[in-house]
């Protein structure tokens, strides 16, 4: 773990392809959106299923691998850090936004086999488990 006084750990499904961005110099930025779920039994004995979305946010080489690997669908078990920031929306006005900066992500595969990627890693080296 990289950060035990701000680490994030997540297990959900992708809401849509990455958002990616390059800016001067060539470093990339990529964004989706994570949903997690937990079914939780009310009072009445009826079961509620209860959705949470993360705004998840790769740079450099991970970010690379994320526009290449990650689509709307995946399953994704994240590490990272969250990050507050505000910002001047396009309306003028002055918008909060929480995300999780990724440090490591493994794409869960329904057949049983699962890639790690992480921030240290190269384009090239990407662990199968």
């Amino acid at each position: 773990m990289k950060n035990l006084l701000n680490s994030v750990r997540l297990i959900g499904n992708v809401g849509f392809d990455p958002e990616v961005r390059e800016f001067e110099g060539g470093k990339k930025m990529a964004r989706v959106n994570l949903a997690t779920s937990e079914k939780v039994k009310l009072g009445s004995g009826s079961v509620f299923e209860n959705t949470q979305w993360h705004r998840l946010v790769a740079w450099g080489s991970l970010a690379s691998l994320m526009e290449k690997m990650v689509k709307k669908g995946s399953k994704l078990a994240v590490e990272g850090r969250l990050q507050h920031r505000s910002y001047v929306g396009t309306d003028g006005l002055k918008k909060e936004s929480t995300e999780v900066v990724l440090h490591n992500i493994l794409l869960l595969e329904s057949k049983g086999k699962s890639v790690l990627i992480n921030e240290t890693s190269a384009e090239e080296k990407m662990t199968i488990q």
